[in-house]
């Protein structure tokens, strides 16, 4: 893999730094080498996430960063922040980077390559300019119904709010299916998914809406088609119930996922982004996917952000408890007994089909 850098000045601990996140945790199309943000300068990315020392360096400049890793190929933009558009403190970064021959990864809704000075500046030093959303922009499937062919455990997360950690979760589930011996494949709809490596992949949110669906249906139907595995997992976008993210209605309609599980943060208390706007009830949401897909969550799991570990183990037991779902904390508790629970409900659905099926031919007969 070639070497990386993250850029999340000053947004690294923060809910738009969630790119960066994704990528210190999880990265297969990249070697992440450090994340630049001059205020946690000298600590460590993963122990700053979640507690878990990654070996990944945080740096207080891009001098300090490049001095370090001479190698390094990529600079990754790694925020999203509302609207998509560039942080202007990072343009100078960036213009630096572009003249060290190294290439530049965008996720943003603000396209580098639209930009006539990064355009110039690219073509000069022979750098990639790869925004992510742009590979997506333009794909125009339409939804045909060719999902219901696809025989894969299909499971999806989906979250109460935007940058709650769908993904990760989903990342893994996805692990834990092959710990258990399933063969598991991840497909992703946002544009980290495509950066930590995703073979199956779409940015949501880049697409035309009357796309979106058969763009959903069509990347999961080509896991399916091309890798036969036993579970396909992937994630819903945003939140049902957020005002300017509401996402994950496409993925329950197109998708048809057999499995929802749902990802909340109890210590969150308003929309990312949105502090006028207050989160919904759990019991709200539960309705909502039963009301949708027509089954409640098979599992709760918890974003234990401004909670201690006891706390947030409290909180899922009262959890679990009031609502009768099966609630983890990934962080602390992983996510094994999420996937027992899947694995075992779906052999018993595979029993009940079958007998349905014995006795409908014992009819006939």
């Amino acid at each position: 893999m070639e070497e990386a850098l993250i850029l999340a000045e000053g947004r690294y601990k923060t809910t738009d730094g969630k790119t960066a996140h994704g990528l210190v945790r999880y990265s297969k199309r990249f070697k992440i080498v450090g994340v630049i943000d001059s205020t946690l300068a000298g600590k460590d990315a993963g122990e700053i996430l979640d507690g878990i020392p990654r070996g990944i360096p945080i740096y207080g400049s891009f001098e300090e960063a490049v001095a370090e890793n001479p190698d390094v190929k990529y600079l990754i933009i790694g925020v999203a922040t509302p609207g998509g558009y560039l942080p202007p403190l990072y343009r100078e970064i960036i213009k630096k980077a572009i003249k060290r021959g190294i290439s530049i990864v965008n996720g943003l809704h603000n396209f580098l390559s639209d930009d006539p000075e990064f355009s110039r500046l690219a073509r000069r030093y022979k750098v990639q300019l790869i925004d992510v959303r742009k590979i997506y922009r333009d794909l125009k499937i339409p939804f045909t119904g060719k999902i219901e062919e696809v025989k894969a455990i299909k499971v999806a997360v989906l979250g109460t709010d935007g940058a709650i950690g769908k993904r990760t979760t989903a990342i893994m589930l996805h692990e834990a299916f092959k710990h258990f011996g399933k063969k598991s494949v991840f497909v992703a709809m946002g544009q980290t998914g495509w950066m930590q490596g995703a073979k199956y992949c779409i940015v949501m949110d880049s697409i035309v809406n009357d796309f979106v669906a058969g763009a959903i249906e069509d990347v999961i139907w080509r896991a399916w088609k091309e890798e036969n595995p036993d579970v396909i997992v992937t994630h819903g976008e945003g939140s049902l119930l957020h005002p300017a993210y509401p996402g994950g209605f496409e993925l329950i309609a197109s998708g048809r996922p057999d499995y929802i599980v749902l990802q909340h943060a109890p210590a969150r208390k308003f929309f990312d982004d949105f502090p006028q706007y207050e989160i919904p009830p759990l019991e709200k949401y539960i309705q909502l996917i039963e009301l949708l897909s027509g089954k409640k969550p098979i599992a709760i799991t918890i974003n234990s952000e401004r909670l201690t570990k006891e706390e947030a183990l409290q909180k899922a037991r009262e959890i679990e408890a009031m609502y009768g779902i099966l609630t983890r904390v990934p962080l602390y508790e992983g996510v094994e007994d999420i996937v027992k629970v899947i694995l075992e409900d779906a052999g018993h659905l595979k029993a009940v089909v079958q007998q349905e099926v014995s006795a409908n031919a014992s009819q006939v007969l």
